[in-house]
């Protein structure tokens, strides 16, 4: 079971920190990502981690703003996310799966979403 925190209103430029709590033995084992879902767009990749860290992939459109990262021990996942935009408006969501990669079909456990707002 995955739960996503964090999101809230922010103003452009701003920052904010996402928080994935991930319960269950296998989270140290499995592929984390971020994805998003904007109104009116198809849930889009935002960034995915392997288990240990080392494999990290970003979607262009965050590329250089955002961060992910995990912390096995407290089976914690993170999405630090600076000179956010407007467009970075969207649900925000969590995903697990052994051997995820950058498509959402990879992952089978889901957070519930935590909504990030970005004003202008």
């Amino acid at each position: 079971q995955l739960q996503a925190y964090g999101g809230g209103l922010v103003q452009a430029g701003g920052f904010l920190r996402l928080s994935c709590a991930a319960s269950g033995r296998s989270f140290s084992s499995y592929s984390m990502a971020w994805f998003r879902k904007a109104p009116g767009k198809e849930r889009e990749f935002v960034a995915s981690i392997s288990w240990s860290g080392t494999n990290i992939h970003y979607a262009d459109s965050v590329k250089g703003r955002f961060t992910i990262s995990r912390d096995n021990a407290k089976k914690r996942g993170y999405l630090q996310m600076y000179s956010l935009k407007p467009e970075d408006t969207a649900v925000y969501y969590c995903a697990a799966q052994s051997n995820g990669g950058t498509s959402d079909r990879d992952y089978g456990y889901w957070g519930q979403g935590t909504l990030v707002t970005v004003s202008s």
